[in-house]
C-alpha cells in the first residue's frame, strides 16, 4: 500500500494530549493520528450514506413532520411515552 505524507498544524494543547496518549499507549503519534483520521472519515462517510438514504426516501414521498417527531422524542422516558410516528405520503407531481 502506498502511503503519503500529510502535514497539519495543531495547537500546543492538542500536541501535548497526543504526546501523553502516545506515551500511555506505547504507540507513535503518527499511528494515533492516522487512527483518529480513519475513525473520523469512517464516521462522516456513514453520515453521508444516511443522508443520501434519507433524501431518497424523501424523494419517494415518505415524511414524518418535525412536530410529530419532536413530540415522540420528548415523550421518551415519561409515563406517557408515545409510539414512533408513522410516515405519511405526500403526492407530488413529477
Amino acid at each position: 500500500m502506498t502511503s503519503h505524507v500529510v502535514s497539519l498544524r495543531i495547537s500546543d494543547e492538542m500536541k501535548e494530549r497526543l504526546d501523553r496518549l502516545s506515551s500511555a499507549t506505547n504507540r507513535s503519534s503518527t499511528a494515533l493520528a492516522e487512527e483518529a483520521l480513519e475513525d473520523y472519515l469512517s464516521q462522516r462517510e456513514l453520515e453521508l450514506q444516511g443522508l443520501d438514504a434519507a433524501a431518497e426516501r424523501a424523494d419517494r414521498g415518505g415524511f414524518v413532520s418535525h412536530e410529530a417527531l419532536a413530540g415522540w422524542l420528548n415523550s421518551w422516558g415519561t409515563d406517557d411515552e408515545r409510539a414512533a410516528p408513522k410516515p405519511y405520503i405526500i403526492k407530488t407531481r413529477r
